[in-house]
Formats: structure tokens, C-alpha cells, sequence
């Protein structure tokens, strides 16, 4: 793409264009020709092991790093060039809130809301955030949650179209936790652009439309929470009455011992396509043992079984099909 295609435009196509970024530190790569875009209003998480080049992504994307190669826009501006235009427009909750010690909550609120134009009634967000009840306590005296609830607000006072949130529930109890989801659900309803970065696979479950999962600095999977499941479900899941030897279930169906993995519950797993005839096969099989077919589950996995399974072994895994997936993921 030619940067002229990527100027600043009245309603871009998208909020967040990435095309085949780079960043090194002393010569090591950890960003790797990645790519991707985010659409206006969706909730698009970022998801990756530790060290897997999500922050440097997100604080170049924030203006606050330079690229070492690619092409870069959010909200059709280049975050370093045309920073001063852009920050207004976003809003940032970081895993570090690095306010002054001794300001209290209300005042961090208001001292916020007057750096913008149509900012947000800093007392509606000390009630919407849950911590009007120590408004006037300093920030240094706030819990982790506490101010976990107060960078939120923070990133939502001046109503940017764009929020980017690092960890945004780290450190919150679980009331709290669902209080925060149902602020993010608001602001996906209102039509802003939210990126989500988190390692609480049922948060990017629960909230996001689309989940990138990045590894070595690599674009891995891009799909649903859904889609990304179903990517890798190749697997049959099942318990039995009475237990029986995963060597005996391996001879029994002629698969390879390594196709059959049992848990720790007594659940079975065969790595295998849950196709019609193979769960047929399976029941058969366990009937001429007189062994009782208690549970069945085919082709199902969590996010989090997904993610394990693409970042598996410490190396860059084999890119699965990317998705569009617009509005199947999130609730």
C-alpha cells in the first residue's frame, strides 16, 4: 500500500491499518512483518504470549514508538507524525498508572476532563466506575482494582473514538471484573473502536468481535473467539463407565498412541477430526467392551485451548486462516 493511500480521511475505512510492520531492539525482531486492521466500533483483542511483541505494537500504534519498517494508521493519521492531531482523538488505560501520589480520584478525573472540549462529567464516571466511594482518597492509597477503575475512566473522559486498553480488569475483584466488561460492552454500543489487550482468555472471549493471537512478533491467527476454536478442534473428547487404558482405546480404534491423550479427570481425548463416521466407530468400539459412553463432546474447545494450541512449544506457529468474522465473536 502506497502511504497516499493511507492519508488522513473524513471516515476512514478503518480505525487501525497495519501493514507489514517491523520493529528491532539491537538487532533482535520483535515485531515481524505484521498485519492487520480493526474495524470502526468492533472490540479487537491482541493476544500472545509474554515477549510475543504485543506492547511494542500497541505503543507504536499509541505514537510513543517509530517503526522500523511498514506502514502505519490509526484513525487514518500516522501516530508519530501526526500525533498532535491524534491524541485527542483516543484514549489510553495503561498497566501503570503513573499519576502523582497525592491527587485524589475525583481530582485525577477532573484535572483529565479539562484538557478536552466535550469531555465526560468526571462525577458520572465516579459513579459509572464504581469508586465514588473514595473520590477524595489519594492515588496512592488506592487498592490495585481501585485504580485499575480510575485508569479506566481516565482513557474514557475526553470520549475518544478510539480506546486502547492494557490489562484493563489486572488486579480487580470479580464484581468489578464484570462491572468493567459492561462498561466496554457500552462502548462497543456507541460505536467505539476499542483494542483489547489481556491474558484472561474468557475476557477476549466475552468481549472481543475479533481476536488477533501474535507470537514472535508474527501474526499467528486472526478470527472470532469462535472461529479461532473451531480452527483447531480437530478433537474428540469423551469420559467412560468404567475407566478404561488409553492404550486399550488406542488399539481398540487403531489410532497412534500419540493420538490418544488422557486427563487427569479421566477424560479422553482423541487428536483427531470429529467426523460422523469416527464418532460412530468410537461408540461401537466402547459397546464391544460393555464400557458405558458417559460424555461426548466433538470439535469444541475454549479460547484459551485455541491460544495453547497456536503457541505451542515456544515456536511460531503455522498461520490458521484468517477470518473476517465481523460480529460473530463477543457478546
Amino acid at each position: 500500500m502506497q502511504t497516499s493511500d493511507l492519508v488522513a480521511e473524513a471516515h476512514p475505512s478503518a480505525a487501525i491499518e497495519v501493514r507489514d510492520l517491523v520493529k528491532q531492539y539491537n538487532g533482535r525482531c520483535v515485531v515481524d512483518g505484521l498485519t492487520f486492521s480493526v474495524k470502526p466500533g468492533e472490540v479487537f483483542a491482541i493476544l500472545g504470549p509474554n515477549g510475543a511483541g504485543k506492547t511494542t505494537t500497541v505503543e507504536i500504534l499509541e505514537g510513543y514508538r517509530t517503526p522500523d519498517a511498514g506502514e502505519v494508521r490509526v484513525l487514518g493519521l500516522d501516530p508519530v507524525r501526526q500525533g498532535t492531531e491524534l491524541k485527542p482523538r483516543i484514549g489510553l488505560m495503561l498497566q501503570q498508572g503513573g499519576l502523582f501520589p497525592q491527587i485524589t480520584a475525583r481530582e485525577a478525573l477532573r484535572l483529565f476532563a479539562a484538557f478536552y472540549p466535550d469531555a465526560e462529567d468526571p462525577e458520572a464516571l465516579l459513579d459509572q466506575l464504581q469508586i465514588r466511594d473514595v473520590a477524595r482518597t489519594r492515588f496512592r492509597q488506592l487498592s490495585g482494582g481501585q485504580k485499575q477503575r480510575l485508569g479506566l475512566g481516565l482513557a474514557l473522559v475526553g470520549r475518544p473514538r478510539l480506546v486502547f486498553l492494557d490489562e484493563p480488569t489486572a488486579a480487580m475483584d470479580p464484581q468489578a471484573r464484570r462491572s468493567t466488561w459492561n462498561i466496554i460492552r457500552s462502548l462497543r454500543a456507541r460505536g467505539t473502536t476499542v483494542l483489547l489487550t489481556t491474558h484472561f482468555m474468557d475476557e477476549a472471549e466475552q468481549l472481543a468481535n475479533r481476536v488477533a493471537i501474535v507470537d514472535h512478533g508474527r501474526l499467528v491467527a486472526l478470527d472470532t473467539p469462535a472461529g479461532l476454536r473451531h480452527a483447531v478442534a480437530n478433537e474428540i473428547r469423551f469420559h467412560t463407565r468404567p475407566a478404561i487404558d488409553e492404550h486399550e482405546v488406542a488399539t481398540g480404534l487403531g489410532l497412534p498412541r500419540a493420538k490418544v491423550e488422557r486427563e487427569n479427570d479421566g477424560t479422553f481425548v482423541l487428536h483427531v477430526e470429529p467426523t460422523p463416521d469416527r464418532i460412530a466407530e468410537l461408540s461401537s468400539w466402547l459397546a464391544t467392551q460393555n464400557v458405558l459412553l458417559t460424555e461426548l463432546r466433538a470439535g469444541s474447545r475454549s479460547l484459551e485451548q485455541a491460544f495453547l494450541t497456536l503457541t505451542a512449544d515456544g515456536e511460531p506457529s503455522r498461520p490458521v486462516p484468517l477470518g473476517e468474522g465481523w460480529g460473530e465473536g463477543g457478546v
